[in-house]
């Protein structure tokens, strides 16, 4: 259960006031009248997502998992993004998972592929692409570079047998390659945009591999679906109008994610794109960042604190968390941490929590929302990403944006390919 709360928000919002606006706009999206509809399919897609695919992700990530040590995953944008923010967020950073998931093609660095290649060299590993299209840049390269590595470690035919791709259904550079040289595929269905796309095999297949229980995965992404599809205003609808209400009628143009956990990290930044390329068009938009504390404390605390007053946090808490470490005692006590002695580590890092919302709200004059989650699991996770991603169509809608497209995003592509030579460009 995600609760939304505003007792340190320190601003006067009347929700009520967009009963109609909320109504109209879910009606929309059940009805997919709304601009942007034929991307709405991510909306049912926990319940309605294919099961038969389903079982055939498990199967596949059962034989990567006996079969090899690593996994690469081929993505940029919402191809990788969800996965890794998800694998993080419910395994941590140092997970007992066998594979080692690394996330490759979503940056054109020579030293970031080159340090991945020769950690490859020799290696019988397994790729995941993943690309709509196929022709993604960033992506094509990377698979170019992997699977011709793949290829040298352990011939043509084996390396077949350890390349998953994940793609449009009927079309693309990608679906041929699939085609014709006999990878097994999983579909991004053409209704579900990248950033939209965690519930599906673009997700589920690296979560799987990652030794994450997808049905809770999917079993939480579901109950949010029947929590948030409703004409009522619920929790999902209520963050979207307290973003919109502090962006539109109180003027601050910055929203930060806060988490307190540095396997979060990917939470962030997965959040980042989805609201940022959802929302920010027509020289409208806030920009979101994020932060963890109490780590960003240490850097950006001050500047929240008492700098220009343009932003507002939505802070995510955790309510019950699984995993905690004890403050040990020490004799001579020289660092004076004695008074902590027997608690533990969850219940200082949430104190810091609650006098850092002291502290922003009401010394600093920072609104702050409330996010509380019971606990990142698999089922927790689900949850939350899909109540952000009804949320983020929402608050797209209320600000007469269409949540679905990133026009903007192909302005430097053609600039890259016209410097680069590409024919057409």
């Amino acid at each position: 259960m995600i609760r939304v709360k505003t007792e340190h928000l320190g601003k006067d919002v009347d929700i009520v006031a967009y009963a109609e606006d909320i109504e109209r706009i879910n009606q929309g999206i059940d009805a997919r009248s709304l601009p942007g509809n034929d991307y709405l399919g991510w909306a049912k897609y926990p319940e309605n997502y294919d099961k038969e695919e389903f079982e055939r992700i498990l199967k596949a990530a059962d034989y990567i998992r006996n079969e090899v040590d690593t996994l690469v995953v081929a993505g940029i944008g919402g191809s990788y993004l969800g996965a890794r923010a998800a694998i993080e967020g419910i395994n941590g950073l140092y997970g007992d998972n066998k594979v080692e998931i690394i996330f490759f093609g979503h940056t054109m660095s020579g030293k970031h592929a080159k340090q991945i290649l020769r950690k490859l060299e020799g290696k019988r590993f397994a790729i995941n692409v993943i690309s709509k299209s196929g022709t993604t840049t960033e992506t094509a390269v990377a698979f170019r570079l992997l699977r011709d590595l793949l290829e040298k470690n352990v011939g043509k035919e084996e390396a077949r047998k350890l390349i998953f791709a994940t793609t449009d259904k009927e079309k693309g550079a990608l679906l041929g390659l699939c085609k014709k040289y006999g990878y097994e595929r999983f579909v991004l269905p053409g209704d579900i945009g990248g950033r939209y796309s965690v519930f599906t095999a673009v997700g589920l297949l690296p979560l799987a591999v990652a030794g994450i229980d997808i049905r809770a995965f999917m079993d939480g992404a579901k109950n949010a679906m029947l929590a948030y599809d409703s004409d009522e205003i619920n929790e999902a609808y209520k963050y979207a109008i307290l973003r919109h209400v502090l962006y539109k009628d109180y003027g601050y143009s910055v929203e930060m994610l806060v988490n307190y956990g540095l396997h979060l990290v990917q939470l962030g930044e997965w959040w980042k794109q989805l609201f940022g390329e959802s929302e920010g068009k027509e020289k409208t938009g806030l920009l979101p960042d994020s932060a963890v504390f109490t780590t960003d404390l240490h850097s950006l605390g001050q500047f929240i604190q008492e700098g220009s007053p343009v932003l507002f946090e939505t802070v995510i808490l955790e309510k019950d968390p699984e995993e905690d470490v004890l403050v040990p005692h020490d004799e001579d006590d020289l660092d004076g941490l004695n008074y902590l002695e027997g608690k533990g580590l969850n219940y200082v890092n949430s104190t810091a929590a609650e006098a850092t919302l002291d502290a922003h709200s009401i010394t600093g004059g920072v609104p702050n929302i409330l996010i509380e989650i019971d606990r990142f699991d698999a089922f927790g996770m689900g949850e939350l990403m899909y109540f952000f991603m009804r949320a983020c169509a929402a608050a797209c809608y209320l600000n007469e944006i269409n949540p679905f497209n990133q026009p903007g995003v192909e302005v430097y592509k053609k600039n890259m390919f016209h410097r680069l030579g590409k024919p057409g460009y």
